[in-house]
């Protein structure tokens, strides 16, 4: 096994993992997205065999600078961690990633690691980071926060008050971040149905940590609001969308 950095130099020719089409709006906004934060200490690695074959990723940066909801200063933050195939689990790659990311918070003086996760999907669940270490500290609506700490003096990562952002939000409102590639394909088919249904949809762009970290919703980088009321908190295809709207709309 070995572990490559993707790196802007190299994020073409070994992609972002869970995009690979580098011609897709989707990656190039990912690229885009993951140049500016090398200078946050943002950290993508890539599992792979000896003859390249893709086993899975990990994301994290220092929780400072993480694009989620949190306060977590003096730890390093897993934004994702994903295993592909069903059949490769289980076999410990999961904890040679975390392994990874606990050194480079070592390295850095770090007190420790911390990840929100969720049984309902889009992130992955607990059982791994248990497994690791971690232990749940916090809950907040589907999402845990978990933290795996080396000294007694780290002050505890805190989830932040996502609940009292919704307010803000009024009519139609969408907000993402081009930290996940997928969003920009969500967005674009939202805002095509949004139209064909004569609803006036405003799409935000959240860029930068504090935009993120003031998100109205747990995961943060995407979420979809009608008058203060989260609708989805992580991208969804054109036919989510559509029966959202028959709810929304009594149709």
């Amino acid at each position: 096994m070995k572990l490559i950095e993707v790196t802007p130099d190299n994020a073409v020719k070994e992609t972002f993992f869970c995009i690979k089409n580098t011609k897709v709006q989707g990656f190039k906004d990912k690229e885009s997205w993951f140049k500016k934060r090398q200078e946050e200490g943002l950290k993508l690695k890539i599992l792979k065999t000896d003859d390249d074959k893709m086993i899975g990723f990990i994301e994290y940066v220092p929780a400072i600078n993480a694009w989620r909801p949190i306060d977590a200063d003096t730890f390093m933050f897993i934004h994702c961690i994903y295993i592909y195939s069903k059949k490769e689990r289980h076999k410990g790659y999961g904890g040679l990633l975390l392994a990874d990311a606990e050194k480079e918070a070592k390295t850095l003086g770090m007190d420790g690691l911390c990840v929100m996760t969720s049984a309902e999907g889009w992130l992955a669940n607990k059982t791994i980071f248990e497994a690791n270490g971690f232990v749940q500290i916090e809950e907040k609506d589907r999402f845990q926060l978990l933290a795996k700490t080396w000294t007694t003096e780290a002050k505890t990562p805190r989830l932040h008050d996502w609940h009292s952002q919704q307010q803000h939000y009024k009519g139609w409102h969408l907000s993402y971040a081009d930290q996940c590639p997928w969003h920009v394909k969500s967005a674009e088919a939202i805002l095509n149905l949004a139209m064909d249904f004569g609803i006036d949809l405003n799409i935000t762009k959240i860029n930068s940590v504090d935009e993120a970290k003031k998100a109205p919703s747990g995961f943060g980088v995407f979420n979809l609001l009608r008058d203060g009321r989260l609708l989805e908190d992580h991208y969804i295809s054109q036919t989510r969308f559509r029966n959202i709207l028959k709810k929304e709309l009594n149709l």
